[in-house]
């Protein structure tokens, strides 16, 4: 049996493995669109600041590990998908069969909608080529905008900062990491960013980009421009599915999945950054863009591409960022609900921030600050779907008891 992967990510490599664990006779090829052993975006940031070398960035360090199990690496982007034909059309002609086909072709950057966006000195950074232009391009002392201050642009700030770059951030959003962090959280954020001497300007955004020999002028909304050496785009990405046109495979922003990870076409399945899940709790479907999500939906893929009937349990939102040594993380569904209750904990002083939101006595989301030994019980928590009684009230009132809370729900389960 043949099974061909587009994507080389964390999603395609973890499946392939999983796969040759399973199926030790059947061919498998991993299809990577860009000139690099596979490697983690993640560990782009790394790079930048200097604590690894490229080679570090890779995501299996042997040179002969994917020789070893026998799994083929093509270097080339995926044109055309065949399913009536089962095979994958690639750049310059190459066509490859497939008996189980596996989408994992993770994200691209989304350009935002500025005039001048394409200027010289207007860079992204998302891949290893695009690492290398900014590790040339800033410098000591080198001026840097970046637009977007979204889990993306949180990403790339530290490593901008660390080249004793001068920093500007703007965001259009009301705050700091919209899509993450509620108002109060976000707040603390900001303030954080401007103590080690970075500029946040939020609620702005920029309109347009101007290239000369003296570098590059963004003029704000504002009226204000700033004149600046570098202009980093981090403003979000979107699933990288243009290839599916026509193939039949059903899509919306992503690749629709079920909780096999099988699409709408009988034997190709998806995962990573690429698909839209079915969210665990409320049975919606959300795009979940995180290595987390990416290695459960790969390895669920691969089980059912390899003949055992697996399940995902379904997807949740859990994002976990590192920003010049401040942890946060938001867990589910932390905007809250409708009739929904919350209650919060914030120290401006040490930057703690805690919020935890519940659906009548059923925990279902929460984001914090500087608090990691409650980050495994909070996703525990909401994940069980566990009834609180009586903690919930305890709870409301000091949510720093999350921890006895969930010792006392699992005691009273078992």
């Amino acid at each position: 049996m043949g099974h061909v992967i587009v994507g080389n990510g964390p999603a395609g490599v973890i499946a392939a493995e999983t796969l040759r664990a399973q199926r030790q006779d059947d061919d498998i090829i991993v299809v990577g669109d860009e000139p690099e052993p596979p490697y983690s975006r993640m560990a782009i940031r790394y790079l930048l600041i200097g604590d690894i070398g490229e080679d570090g960035t890779h995501l299996r360090k042997d040179a002969d590990h994917f020789a070893r199990l026998r799994i083929a690496l093509r270097q080339s982007a995926a044109e055309r998908i065949d399913t009536q034909a089962r095979s994958v059309s690639l750049q310059g002609g190459d066509v490859l069969p497939y008996d189980r086909l596996l989408l994992a072709t993770g994200s691209s950057p989304a350009d935002p909608p500025i005039p001048g966006i394409h200027s010289p000195g207007v860079l992204t950074c998302w891949t290893l080529a695009d690492a290398r232009k900014i590790a040339a391009a800033v410098q000591p002392g080198a001026r840097v905008l970046q637009l977007g201050a979204g889990f993306i642009g949180f990403i790339i700030m530290e490593s901008i900062a660390a080249r004793d770059a001068s920093l500007t951030v703007v965001e259009m959003g009301d705050r700091v990491l919209p899509r993450m962090m509620p108002q109060g959280a976000a707040a603390l954020i900001k303030r954080w960013c401007e103590t080690k001497g970075v500029r946040v300007l939020t609620g702005s955004r920029v309109v347009h980009i101007d290239h000369d020999a003296s570098g590059l002028h963004a003029r704000l909304e504002s009226g204000e421009t700033l004149d600046v050496d570098v202009i980093i785009s981090a403003t979000g990405v979107r699933p990288k599915i243009g290839f599916l046109a026509g193939s039949g495979i059903a899509t919306e922003t992503g690749i629709l999945v079920d909780n096999h990870m099988q699409t709408n076409v009988a034997n190709v399945f998806a995962a990573g950054d690429c698909t839209e899940a079915v969210e665990f709790a409320t049975g919606k479907r959300i795009i979940n863009a995180i290595q987390l999500n990416a290695a459960d939906q790969a390895r669920t893929a691969a089980l059912n591409m390899a003949g055992r009937v697996t399940r995902s349990q379904g997807a949740m939102a859990l994002n976990v960022l590192d920003t010049f040594g401040l942890i946060s993380a938001s867990f589910g569904q932390w905007q809250g609900v409708d009739g929904g209750d919350h209650t919060e904990l914030s120290d401006e002083t040490t930057f703690k921030y805690l919020r935890l939101v519940f659906e009548d006595d059923v925990l279902i989301g929460a984001t914090s600050l500087r608090l990691t030994e409650h980050v495994g019980v909070i996703r525990g928590l909401i994940q069980s779907r566990a009834k609180l009684g009586a903690w919930k009230a305890r709870l409301m009132e000091d949510p720093t008891q999350v921890m006895a809370a969930y010792l006392a729900v699992a005691q009273d389960a078992a």
